[in-house]
């Protein structure tokens, strides 16, 4: 155990401190991505969803995205305006109205999944047998 402020700090702590480091720094590097293509976070969100869901009801993305039907009206406007979605609607209830991803949205989608998805470069920076180590810990924390 280290120590905290003349307090013991178990390992466990320690270690959950570290992760949520690591956390806060892939939120920033998020933000900056997001920036980047000149998007908000929820807009990115909006994107990833319906790449992994397809066409979707807004309601749907309602859900997914824990917001109210309104907020996505907003969201899916700013998406539409900039060609990355476009509404539809249901061939099946047309009150309904399908959102699924332009060609333009698609691409835009992957590349920030893309590059959400390489580890940042403190990862990488460790040995081949620590980075192995690392997986195979939060592989039993995770039960996987």
């Amino acid at each position: 155990m280290s120590t905290v402020r003349g307090r013991e700090k178990s390992a466990g702590a320690e270690a959950w401190g570290l992760l949520t480091r690591l956390f806060d720094d892939h939120r920033r590097r998020f933000m900056a991505i997001a920036h980047e293509f000149e998007l908000a976070p929820q807009q990115i969100a909006a994107l990833k969803i319906l790449r992994e869901r397809g066409a979707i009801p807004m309601s749907e993305l309602a859900g997914a995205l824990q917001c109210d039907t309104s907020n996505v009206t907003g969201i899916v406007d700013r998406l539409e305006k900039q060609a990355l979605v476009e509404r539809r609607n249901d061939a099946h209830d047309r009150r309904v109205k399908l959102l699924e991803l332009t060609d333009r949205g698609a691409e835009l989608g992957r590349e920030v999944g893309r590059r959400m998805r390489q580890p940042p470069a403190e990862l990488m920076a460790l040995s081949a047998s620590d980075q192995q180590a690392l997986r195979d810990i939060l592989r039993r924390a995770f039960g996987i």
